[in-house]
């Protein structure tokens, strides 16, 4: 059989009503409002303190990549 006792025939004859009745377009932004409300809830289900070590955790700078790009422009000037 199918799932729950419904065969493949009756799974295709119910889609094809769906998307009759609420077409392509609509059924395509539900599934991405469905996947933003199951990320949001991932979200909240993360403990606080990974959030906010995530947070936190500052990117080093590439500040000697900035200063030879400084040398350099001083150097065209002079």
């Amino acid at each position: 059989m199918g799932f729950g006792g419904i065969s493949i025939w009756q799974l295709l004859i119910i889609l094809v009503i769906v998307i009759m009745l609420f077409g392509t377009k609509k059924l395509r932004n539900l599934g991405g409002d469905l996947g933003g409300a199951i990320k949001g809830f991932k979200k909240a289900m993360t403990p606080e303190d990974e959030a906010n070590k995530q947070l936190e955790e500052p990117k080093p700078a590439d500040t000697t990549a900035k200063s030879e790009a400084a040398e350099k422009t001083e150097e065209k000037k002079a």
